[in-house]
């Protein structure tokens, strides 16, 4: 099963496919999405959304994982992240992928095995689970990465509860 793991935002958009292979995770791609400051918010908008298919389309996942805003201070900051996060689920259910959604405290207990964690400690687990040299760079990569995996092992227990059901 291959997963896009999404950290979204309309300056920097982390992503990362992760090939699951039994219980072995596998990088494949990962990298960021940038968009020009001052530039007006519809055109950043389409670069996200244009940028998002091109890279469904070129690495074929099997599912989308993206992350849940948080409401911080800035109101600005997390309507335009919002939006971006739209346009992303858009291109993704536009391809006929299942998008999964995790609130950062999902993704930390995932990836670290505790919600409250640091952010550099998500990240060097990141560079562990997925046997990376370094971590990878800008946060935000390491970032859609952890949501990446934290899809990988909800995606299993769910299908192991869909299973039990079924008996």
């Amino acid at each position: 099963m291959r997963i896009l793991g999404i950290d979204p935002g309309i300056a920097i958009v982390g992503f990362g496919f992760i090939d699951k292979l039994g219980s072995k995770l596998v990088p494949v791609q990962y990298g960021s999405i940038q968009t020009l400051a001052h530039t007006d918010p519809g055109i950043r908008l389409k670069e996200v959304y244009d940028s998002t298919v091109q890279l469904i389309e070129k690495y074929k996942p099997d599912a989308m994982a993206i992350e849940k805003l948080f409401f911080n201070r800035n109101v600005t900051t997390a309507f335009t992240v919002g939006q971006a996060r739209g346009v992303m689920i858009l291109a993704g259910v536009q391809a006929g992928l299942p998008v999964g959604e995790y609130t950062p405290l999902q993704v930390k207990q995932a990836v670290v095995g505790y919600g409250k964690a640091e952010k550099h400690q998500v990240q060097e687990m990141v560079k562990i689970l997925l046997k990376l040299s370094v971590v990878p760079k800008p946060d935000d990569v390491a970032d859609a990465l952890a949501v990446a995996i934290c899809h990988a092992h909800s995606s299993n227990l769910l299908t192991q509860i869909n299973e039990a059901g079924k008996r």
